[in-house]
């Protein structure tokens, strides 16, 4: 594989992965540091499982680097090539398990200006998202999780998912549809009103 001259502008981890194919030492470490987090997020929120997660986000940052020297600059984005490999990863780790997990919703850091009582209720509306979002078809909890977890627009959801534009807006607005309706009994306790 040869690699177009530049990495694409609009894609600050394609600099930092062409300076590692490059030799630059630091530039692993930068991209780890950008990208690893992100990485476990996503596989422990498929996974469920702290170590599990941890050897996906690090089997995909070891296929990054082996990828980085033919690394293909404007064909994909950097992140969006790593989340469709820790989706594969995952999603192979749940076939060789037989059954799904519960979807994890990544930890929130810790507030410490909230109260016991805001941390609680907190606590307990991740644990029911995390719930009903085990209760979703895959395809539609990654999408719902890709798209309000990661905060990632549809044509990069797309584009991880390998799946059209459209597909992506379906999977979203069913899983959206399907969670509203599993959450709805526990509104109140939960503590969101009505909008």
């Amino acid at each position: 594989m040869s690699h177009s001259a530049a990495p694409d502008p609009a894609d600050p981890d394609a600099g930092l992965l062409a300076a590692y194919a490059a030799g630059e030492r630091g530039a692993a470490a930068a991209l780890t540091e950008r990208l690893g987090p992100r990485a476990f997020a996503q596989a422990y929120r498929m996974l469920g499982e702290v170590a599990e997660a941890e050897d996906v986000a690090q089997e995909a940052l070891l296929r990054l680097w082996r990828a980085a020297p033919g690394w293909r600059h404007g064909e994909a984005k950097v992140s969006t090539w790593l989340y469709r490999v820790v989706a594969n990863l995952a999603t192979d780790r749940l076939r060789r398990r037989g059954r799904s997990k519960p979807l994890e919703a990544a930890p929130e850091p810790e507030d410490e200006t909230i109260s016991v009582a805001a941390q609680l209720q907190q606590e307990d509306r991740a644990s029911a998202l995390r719930e009903a979002l085990s209760g979703l078809p895959p395809r539609q909890a990654e999408a719902v999780s890709l798209r309000h977890l990661e905060e990632l627009g549809n044509p990069e959801i797309a584009e991880i998912m390998d799946i059209g534009v459209e597909a992506v807006e379906s999977l979203v607005a069913r899983g959206k549809r399907a969670l509203k309706a599993a959450l709805q009994p526990r509104r109140s306790a939960l503590g969101w009103q009505d909008d």
